[in-house]
């Protein structure tokens, strides 16, 4: 079992797929984009499957004019399979720069720790209908703080998700007193799992809701027979992720154009 091959074909397919939803998703060679139409760089990815050479030069000013003309930032993301020095020189001269190195961590669905009894006021369950859409919308919006300019277009996006039953992703919502405080999202492709979009409502952190919806969707990810399931973390998840039982194995680096 590989994990890293399992981070980095879980991100890339996760790309594909929501670059599909509105048609956006382009490859040119080993290298990939998709936007989601959010005019915030962090949901807009373009990411190279293989370490760059000359013969991309042509495609990554391709990929940067076409950001430039949808009026869109975007992150670059280069997992291990990308990465090289030539890769780094290749991106710097293309006006690009290192703003982060993401830890990717994985869980043995085995080992790691069950969801245990949820308290009587707290329930979690998962997004089934447009009615429960619009909630996980609304408090994933607000979990991750996000500017109230593209509160329409983060809409448009999360509203283009498909809710049937052969859809790769399973949304999860986490209800404290009957207030939906806590989102997840599970993304599964062939023999990886993969766990994105843990918000919580800045009021309702550091009381472990974040640590359940993530164990929530582990334990949908194990019923559904993976063995392992992968995440990025942020800074402000990489504890709650390690309490549930993660652990890094390599680190994803995002190059982002300079605005100077």
């Amino acid at each position: 079992m590989d994990l890293i091959k399992h981070i980095e074909e879980n991100f890339f397919a996760v790309c594909r797929y929501w670059g599909s939803l509105n048609s956006s998703f382009i490859q040119s060679g080993s290298i990939g984009a998709m936007n989601t139409g959010v005019a915030i760089a962090d949901i807009n990815w373009v990411w190279n499957e293989k370490p760059l050479t000359n013969d991309n030069a042509k495609s990554i000013a391709d990929i940067k004019e076409l950001y430039k003309k949808l009026n869109l930032r975007f992150w670059w993301w280069i997992y291990p399979c990308g990465q090289s020095p030539k890769t780094s020189r290749m991106l710097q001269d293309a006006g690009l720069r290192l703003i982060e190195k993401v830890p990717c961590m994985a869980a043995d669905l085995n080992d790691s720790a069950s969801e245990g009894q949820l308290p009587d006021n707290v329930t979690i369950s998962t997004v089934k209908d447009k009615n429960d859409l619009l909630i996980w919308k609304d408090i994933s919006f607000h979990g991750f703080e996000m500017p109230a300019r593209i509160r329409e277009q983060y809409g448009s996006f999360v509203s283009s998700f498909d809710l049937g039953a052969q859809s790769p992703q399973k949304l999860f919502l986490a209800y404290f007193d009957g207030k939906p405080v806590a989102t997840s999202l599970l993304f599964t492709h062939n023999n990886s799992a993969g766990i994105y979009y843990v918000s919580t409502l800045p009021a309702y952190r550091n009381k472990r809701f974040g640590l359940k919806i993530t164990q929530a969707a582990m334990q949908a990810a194990k019923e559904a027979g993976f063995k392992d399931v992968i995440l990025q973390a942020t800074p402000l998840g990489a504890k709650v992720y390690i309490r549930a039982g993660f652990k890094e194995y390599c680190r994803a680096e995002i190059y982002k154009l300079s605005t100077s």
